[in-house]
């Protein structure tokens, strides 16, 4: 199990590397991940995904 600290720096450092696009990737491999039937390793992607969410904050209109 990923800590939650690791959890953030790994959403960090996607979002710094990909972007916006990054929070589509970490759905992408969470999907991947359940295909294959990697539960744990797609709920770990979900959060990720999740901490990106919150690290780009609410839309702007």
């Amino acid at each position: 199990m990923t800590s939650e600290m690791q959890i953030h720096t790994i959403a960090r450092q996607m979002l710094e590397k990909h972007g916006p696009a990054a929070i589509a990737q970490a759905a992408q491999n969470a999907i991947a991940c359940e295909r294959k039937g990697e539960a744990e390793e797609a709920k770990e992607w979900r959060h990720v995904e999740d901490a990106m969410k919150l690290m780009r904050g609410p839309h702007q209109s």
